[in-house]
C-alpha cells in the first residue's frame, strides 16, 4: 500500500504559501528584467504583417488596373482597326448615306479610342500613386524588421542570461503547488485568485505595522492574535490576501513594526 501523505498543519500550510508567494515573486522579478521587451517585440511582429498584408493588397490592386489598361488597349486596337476599314469602305462607297453612315462609325470609334486612352491614363496615374505607396510600406517594412531583429537579440540576450534561474524557480513553485494542492485545494486556488488579482502579484502579506502588509488597512488586535496562533487562515477584510504572522516569513517582530 502506497505511504499516506501527513497532513499539513495550517502553520505549515502558510510557511508553503508563502514560500511559494516568494517564489512566483522571483519569477515575476525575472520577467520584470525582460521589461516590455516582449511586448516591443510582439508590436512589431504585428506591425511587419500588417505592412506585408497591405503591401500584398496594393499588388493585387495593381494586377487589376494593369487588367483594366490590358482589356483597354485591347479595345483601341480593335477600334483602330474598324477606323482603318471604315476609311477604306469610305472610297468604294455608292451613295453619300453609305458615306455619311461609315463616317459616323468613324467618330464612334475614335470616341472609343478616346475614351479607352482615358481610362488607361487614370489607371495607370493609380498604378503609379500605389507604386509610391508600395515603395513607402517596404521601406517602412525594412526598419521594422531591422527594429524586429535588434530587439529580439536583446530580448534573447536577457532570456539566455535568466533562463537557467527562471527554470529553477519556477520548478520551485511547482513542487510548493503540488504540496499545498495535496494539503488544500481551495487554499491553493484562494491564492491564485487572490494573486491575479493584486496589482502588485502579493497573495500572500505579513502584518506590518499592526496593518495588513498589502493594502495597509490597521488589524484590530484580537485579528492580530489569531493570525499569531496560526490556527486558521485568516484574510484581510480590505483586500482579501492571506495574512500571516511575520516569523513565518523570518521577520521578527521589531522589523515587523519598523518596516
Amino acid at each position: 500500500m502506497a505511504k499516506q501523505e501527513k497532513e499539513l498543519t495550517v502553520e505549515e500550510r502558510l510557511k508553503s504559501l508563502y514560500d511559494l508567494q516568494k517564489t512566483l515573486s522571483e519569477v515575476d522579478r525575472i520577467k520584470t528584467e525582460r521589461g516590455e521587451l516582449p511586448l516591443e517585440v510582439q508590436d512589431l511582429e504585428d506591425e511587419i504583417e500588417g505592412l506585408q498584408t497591405v503591401i500584398g493588397n496594393f499588388n493585387d490592386e495593381i494586377e487589376q488596373l494593369n487588367t483594366v489598361i490590358s482589356n483597354q488597349k485591347s479595345s483601341i486596337e480593335r477600334s483602330e482597326s474598324l477606323i482603318a476599314k471604315y476609311e477604306k469602305d469610305q472610297d468604294n462607297v455608292r451613295n453619300n448615306r453609305e458615306y455619311d453612315y461609315l463616317t459616323k462609325e468613324i467618330e464612334f470609334q475614335k470616341l472609343s479610342v478616346q475614351s479607352a486612352q482615358k481610362k488607361i491614363d487614370e489607371a495607370s496615374h493609380k498604378v503609379d500613386a500605389i507604386n509610391e505607396k508600395i515603395q513607402q510600406a517596404k521601406a517602412h517594412l525594412v526598419d521594422n524588421e531591422q527594429a524586429l531583429s535588434d530587439k529580439k537579440g536583446e530580448l534573447d540576450t536577457i532570456i539566455a542570461e535568466t533562463k537557467q534561474e527562471e527554470e529553477k524557480q519556477r520548478e520551485k513553485a511547482k513542487k510548493l503547488e503540488n504540496k499545498i494542492n495535496n494539503a488544500d485545494p481551495r487554499l491553493l486556488s484562494a491564492f491564485k485568485r487572490i494573486r491575479k488579482n493584486a496589482r502588485n502579484g502579493l497573495g500572500v502579506v505579513y502584518v506590518q505595522r499592526n496593518a495588513c502588509g498589502g493594502c495597509f488597512n490597521r488589524i484590530p488586535a484580537q485579528r492580530q492574535m489569531e493570525i499569531k496562533m496560526r490556527k486558521k487562515i485568516i484574510v484581510c477584510e480590505y483586500c482579501g490576501r492571506i495574512l500571516i504572522d511575520p516569523a513565518i516569513a523570518g521577520v521578527s517582530e521589531a522589523e515587523a513594526l519598523n518596516s
